[in-house]
């Protein structure tokens, strides 16, 4: 055989080798598909959506407000009306971009510069009055010296409301504020599927498993206590994560300390109990790495890790709601975020232990030692 032969020998064996992996092919060619698809998704094809703004008044609201109002909406902007501090509040967990507070004929805007949204919806917003207020000046222009004090500001033709920036940077709706509880959610699916279901994989292929067949040991008692080791190393690793956050990149912390810990370890046992049902039968690390990796794909895509869950079409909401990645990050947000309680965040943590028991109870009866 020649040289040229030999290596044409090797070229066709790396191809073999190939191409009966089928987790490799995956990796190669489905996986950036899928990517492409999840992505193009969430960011092509739909109209942005426009940014969220309340609107600041007291109880009654004024005509003017209510009519401001009604402008916003009909320019499509998402506007409601609540007190001021109802305002500062749903501006400080992040679901309004920037509130706006009339004041006479002054309009006082509301907002964090170094969040593009908000910077966005001031001179949306702006426009809007500009329009709101020059359509009034040229429907009712002034005829008489009798007409409200307000209207006594406004001439045909000119502006002469004022607008006021009022930059607040409080922690809790930045972008990290909301990436962080993305992380950890993120961290805890890959600690359950990895740190316990490639680990059951590996002990089967090192033959481990089968030694522990020989022992009167109930399968059931070893499931567990490899899910209760994983809770254990669990601890530190959120630990380091939430504090990391906290000092360094001051993310609130705003519910309690232990509505946070029941989501963390009730979110870690769903992972758990996932990927031991994933590992159950396994025979190779290739196969248990390929299906957790196909596990772990749509949540990486669709769960709102880097981005919101709500970008995706309405069609789809039913299916990422009932992904377990989804609502351990959104209990995480609410809690972290907004302040919520254990009550609040009831059965979003019933969905991830009805995840837990349903794949610990089917990985128990699947369960193969060899």
């Amino acid at each position: 055989m020649t040289r040229w032969n030999a290596l044409w020998q090797l070229f066709l064996a790396r191809l073999r080798e190939f191409f009966r992996e089928p987790e490799v092919i995956f990796w190669v060619y489905g996986f950036p598909l899928l990517l492409a698809i999840g992505l193009g998704m969430a960011f092509s094809g739909r109209t942005p959506v426009p940014p969220a703004v309340d609107v600041a008044s007291e109880s009654p609201p004024a005509t003017t407000i209510l009519e401001l109002l009604d402008q916003l909406k009909e320019e499509g902007l998402p506007a409601e009306l609540h007190d001021a501090a109802a305002c500062q509040e749903r501006y400080r967990s992040g679901k309004t971009a920037l509130y706006v507070v009339p004041e006479g004929t002054t309009f006082k805007y509301i907002y964090d510069p170094a969040r593009e949204e908000s910077v966005l919806a001031r001179y949306r917003v702006d426009a809007v009055i500009d329009r709101w207020r020059a359509g009034i000046v040229n429907s009712n222009p002034p005829q008489t010296a009798h007409q409200p004090e307000e209207a006594q500001h406004w001439k045909a033709g000119q502006r002469t409301w004022q607008t006021i920036d009022q930059f607040t940077r409080e922690p809790g709706n930045r972008y990290i504020d909301f990436l962080l509880p993305g992380l950890m959610g993120l961290n805890l699916m890959g600690g359950g599927l990895w740190g316990v279901g490639f680990v059951l994989a590996d002990m089967r292929v090192r033959k481990l498993l089968k030694r522990l067949l020989a022992t009167p040991m109930h399968r059931g008692d070893f499931l567990l206590s490899i899910l209760i080791a994983r809770m254990i190393f669990l601890l530190p690793e959120m630990t380091m994560l939430v504090l990391f956050g906290w000092l360094v990149f001051s993310v609130p912390i705003r519910g309690s300390f232990l509505a946070l810990a029941v989501v963390v370890v009730v979110g870690a046992i769903a992972f758990a109990g996932i990927g031991l049902l994933v590992a159950c039968r396994a025979e190779k690390t290739e196969t248990v790495s390929g299906l957790m990796n196909l596990v772990m794909l749509p949540m990486w895509l669709l769960s709102g890790t880097f981005f919101s869950s709500k970008r995706f079409p309405d069609a789809a909401q039913p299916f990422i709601q009932s992904l377990p990645l989804t609502q351990l990050n959104d209990a995480l947000r609410e809690v972290m975020l907004e302040g919520h309680g254990l009550s609040a965040v009831s059965w979003r943590l019933a969905l991830l232990a009805a995840w837990a028991a349903v794949s610990f109870v089917l990985a128990v009866k699947w369960f193969r030692w060899r």
